[in-house]
């Protein structure tokens, strides 16, 4: 099976490509592109794959940009840092997304689910213009929690999701306001709150933390690649990103 890459940044490819090696010995990667300009030349010059693996924003513009132009009916299986909410929907028998870091479980599902679809071909046409007609309006397919409720002496308290700086998990969720409030929120799992929340605005920065963009003061980049952001003031808390987030949270902040 011959499958292709498109991602912008090399060490996460490369990444991506040994783990594919590693689950599916028989996918041979006959090409890695970089950027939707070399994507155009090279899906007009080349007949298409039997799978593509495609990063979803890219250094000059959105992989989608590649869909309009071309009629791809092989299988698809995007990977994203943060536009995870865009895609889940569409997870239908043509489409798949992978998280990024990859964990290779999923990878090894989402190959297994493309084999079956390749086997049993069927158009996908449908549902990729109506997932490029949700990506042009995000904001009317997708609603986003407007408020959370607290507990405070026995009364509860509406907090605007606005004025959430952070979610913090230590063996309870906690929510930080801008205002240095903090809050206990009867949610069991970062996931579920991370779910609730428009991800143009809000990062899952690690397991413990989730910030709000404008909740950041500085980011440090470390030698070894990782990333370590500094939150405002009076809030001063100091979150991890990690090797492999960092440049899908590069993208996130400076957009």
């Amino acid at each position: 099976m011959n499958a292709v890459i498109v991602e912008d940044e090399s060490l996460i490819a490369r990444e991506l490509a040994r783990k594919i090696s590693q689950v599916a010995p028989d996918i041979r990667i006959i090409e890695t592109i970089s950027s939707l300009k070399m994507a155009r030349k090279w899906f007009l010059a080349n007949a298409e794959p039997d799978l593509i693996f495609m990063d979803i924003q890219l250094s000059d513009g959105t992989s989608f940009e590649i869909l309009e132009a071309f009629q791809i009916e092989c299988p698809i299986i995007f990977t994203t840092a943060y536009d995870e909410y865009a895609i889940q929907a569409f997870r239908v028998n043509s489409i798949d997304y992978l998280l990024k870091p990859v964990d290779i479980r999923d990878l090894e599902r989402a190959i297994e689910k493309s084999r079956k679809r390749i086997a049993s071909p069927t158009p996908q046409s449908d549902s990729l213009k109506e997932l490029l007609q949700y990506m042009q309006h995000p904001a009317a397919a997708a609603q986003f929690k407007e408020k959370f409720i607290v507990n405070v002496r026995n009364n509860w308290i509406p907090v605007p999701t606005r004025d959430i700086a952070c979610f913090y998990r230590d063996n309870l969720n906690y929510l930080h306001t801008f205002s240095g409030d903090k809050y206990i929120l009867d949610y069991t799992t970062l996931e579920e709150i991370e779910e609730l929340l428009d991800p143009r605005v809000y990062y899952r920065a690690n397991r413990q933390y989730i910030v709000h963009i404008d909740a950041i003061q500085s980011v440090k980049p470390h030698e070894n690649q990782k990333l370590t952001l500094t939150l405002k003031a009076p809030l001063k808390i100091e979150a991890d990103i990690s090797r492999e987030k960092a440049p899908g949270f590069k993208k996130w902040f400076e957009r």
